[in-house]
Formats: structure tokens, sequence, C-alpha cells
């Protein structure tokens, strides 16, 4: 259960991360209110992964995965260029991530 906790904390960081750049500097409220809720769940549930996985991993992977998302919505909506070393960068990270829950 930790582990599902913390993929879904990772993909909040995403989310919050991104509505923080739409919020320009927390003015607009619907992207400041997403940033929040988002912000508090995602710390939430990274709290509750790291009573049973150990800090640097639990830490690493909800990292790991908010920037790949992050960096994924961003190409997506047009606001990142893509480019193939970008890519092959953040296949790297999702192997270090998988790498990581391999040896936990």
């Amino acid at each position: 259960m930790a582990w599902f906790v913390l993929v879904l904390s990772g993909v909040l960081e995403a989310v919050w991360a991104t509505a923080l750049g739409r919020s320009e500097g927390l003015t607009r409220p619907v992207p400041t209110a997403t940033f929040l809720v988002a912000l508090a769940t995602s710390m939430a549930g990274l709290g509750y992964a790291m009573r049973t996985l150990p800090v640097g991993t639990s830490y690493a992977v909800w990292v790991g995965i908010g920037a790949v998302l992050t960096i994924a919505i961003a190409m997506v909506t047009g606001t990142e260029s893509f480019s193939v070393v970008k890519g092959l960068l953040m296949v790297g990270l999702v192997g270090c991530i998988v790498g990581l829950k391999l040896v936990h």
C-alpha cells in the first residue's frame, strides 16, 4: 500500500508543480487552489509512505515521478520542447525509479 500511495503522491507532485506554473505567481484562483490541494495531498501521501519505506528511497521516487510527469505535461502542452535526448533521460529516470522498487 505504501508504494501505491507513494506513486500517487508523485503524480500529485506533477499536478501541483504544473498548477504553480499556471498560477501566475499565485494570482489566478483556480490554478492556485489546485496547487494548494495537490501540494497538501502529495505531502500527506509522501509522509504516509515514509512510515514504512526508507526516507531516501521514498523521496527519490516521489521526486523522480513528479519530475518526469511535469516534463511530460509541459511537452504535451507545448510549454517545453521535446528532444530525443530529453526523452532518453526521462526514460533513464523511470528506469532508476523502477530499480529502486526492485531493490527494496
